[in-house]
């Protein structure tokens, strides 16, 4: 089998072109054989004919022997025999040479006088005969019946003479038809395929910029193929576009604590900062380490969900109970913001529990980090409230859910800030000042859709965000 598709293609062609050339051939063998066979059949009963009038007289005057040997003789150096029928289908003994037929030829009652039968019989010389018989007599007449004449069947022979004198005129056409439809499809299918493979090479080879998209040719197939090989470009150039900002952003947000901890490390190095400066020195070093800390874990936080890692440990929860203790769990630090931290009223009766099944530590961290971005952005006298609901509909989230949000009343998303608030590292004070990472909201997505639920940003009139998860009562994958 060649390694080509243009290889294959010919190769495919050339077969179906010799199975044609064979059955075209049996075909026309078949056909030739049989007319030749009728032919050679007619010019026998044409032969008989003209001998009917003084065998008929000869059976009449009972001188059929010698009439026999004159006819023998009138086509001596023919390759016709003749000998004479019984009525029961067996040849009379007239001292003919001439080999037999090794079996009865039956004539039919209904034949008549003068009517010729023709076909084919084994002969004692081994071979078949093309045979017609003249019907002298009717069936009950005493006497020979009819007359036999025969020739070895050579209708074979003859067929194959004539099928290898028109065969190459099959075949040349074929060829001069076929080769070009072959060469037509090998390339329509060929130079497609080529053009995918080299666009692929492109994707993988990471200094290539943005290639013009292929357009699709060739069968709807490979069409189809060449349309997705396109999308999978766009979406490749649209993530390494993605990728190069998340490098940017990566590199800023390490670089401000690097800075101030070489600043730091700097002054207790040489001596400036002393005494409660040098104290000032260590803590802030301290803290920007920890920013680091944080900002390399929420990374690799990302990648595990990405990757699957983190698998989830589904439990009941009452949603109640997990958002009061993320409230205990930051109330210290709002106090400290001058920040009123608190849950809000559900509306709903207590002994009716907003229960679900999730990942406790799941859903603590997403809440963690919706306060903890909420606030980042709400100053002293401020409030934050934290909301749990029942949902019916939500999109892409199967069945019953719950929507967990965090309410704060700060100056809210910037224009387009909710549709982008969940990329990595993105932030809405372009200046990218404080010590968020921006990927706390990245990780609250990619969490939520662990639980086959959804995140959504939204601000509020007149000031303030909402930003909510909607988690199903029941993950699918549970």
């Amino acid at each position: 089998m060649p390694a080509s598709l243009t290889g294959r293609i010919v190769a495919a062609f050339g077969l179906l072109a010799v199975a044609l050339w064979l059955a075209i051939g049996a075909t026309m063998f078949v056909v030739l054989r049989g007319l030749h066979a009728e032919a050679r059949s007619s010019a026998l009963a044409d032969i008989a004919q003209t001998f009917a009038v003084r065998i008929r007289g000869a059976a009449a005057g009972g001188d059929v022997r010698a009439v026999i040997a004159q006819i023998r003789n009138d086509i001596a150096g023919g390759d016709v025999t003749v000998h004479l029928l019984a009525p029961d289908g067996h040849v009379v003994d007239v001292g003919a040479a001439d080999p037999p037929p090794t079996v009865a030829i039956t004539i039919p009652d209904a034949i008549r006088i003068g009517d010729t039968l023709v076909g084919t019989a084994p002969f004692a010389d081994g071979q078949t005969h093309d045979y017609a018989a003249l019907v002298l007599r009717g069936p009950n007449a005493a006497g020979p019946r009819a007359v036999l004449l025969s020739s070895v069947d050579q209708s074979g022979a003859a067929a194959l003479r004539d099928v290898g004198r028109s065969l190459p005129i099959v075949i040349l056409v074929t060829i001069l038809v076929g080769a070009p439809l072959a060469f037509v499809l090998s390339r329509s299918v060929a130079r497609p395929l080529a053009r995918l493979a080299a666009r692929t090479g492109e994707l993988v080879d990471p200094t290539t910029r943005d290639a013009t998209p292929l357009p699709p040719e060739g069968p709807s197939e490979v069409r189809g193929l060449t349309e997705r090989v396109n999308a999978v470009a766009a979406e490749l150039a649209r993530s390494r576009a993605r990728e190069g900002e998340l490098l940017a952003g990566l590199r800023h947000d390490l670089r401000t604590p690097l800075t101030v901890i070489s600043g730091y490390a700097t002054a207790l190095l040489d001596g400036t900062a002393t005494g409660d400066a040098a104290n000032q020195a260590a803590a802030a070093i301290v803290d920007e380490t920890a920013r680091l800390e944080r900002l390399v874990a929420q990374l690799g936080a990302i990648e595990r969900l990405r990757t699957g890692i983190d698998g989830l440990h589904l439990e009941p929860l009452d949603a109640r109970e997990v958002l009061e203790a993320t409230a205990a769990r930051f109330a210290a630090g709002a106090r400290a913001a001058g920040v009123d931290l608190g849950v809000a009223e559900s509306g709903e009766p207590v002994e009716a529990p907003l229960a679900l099944a999730a990942d406790r530590v799941a859903l603590e961290r997403i809440l963690g980090n919706l306060v903890d971005n909420a606030l980042a952005v709400t100053g002293p006298g401020g409030t934050i409230r934290l909301e749990a609901r029942r949902v019916e509909g939500a999109a892409g989230v199967p069945g019953p859910a719950l929507a967990f949000s965090v309410v704060d009343d700060g100056p809210g998303f910037p224009p387009g800030g909710t549709e982008r608030a969940f990329e990595r590292f993105y932030r809405g004070d372009p200046s990218r000042a404080g010590s968020g990472s921006g990927l706390g909201l990245s990780i609250v997505r990619e969490l939520a859709r662990a639980h086959g639920g959804s995140a959504v940003a939204e601000n509020l009139v007149p000031r303030g965000a909402r930003v909510s998860v909607v988690l199903p009562v029941r993950p699918p994958s549970s």
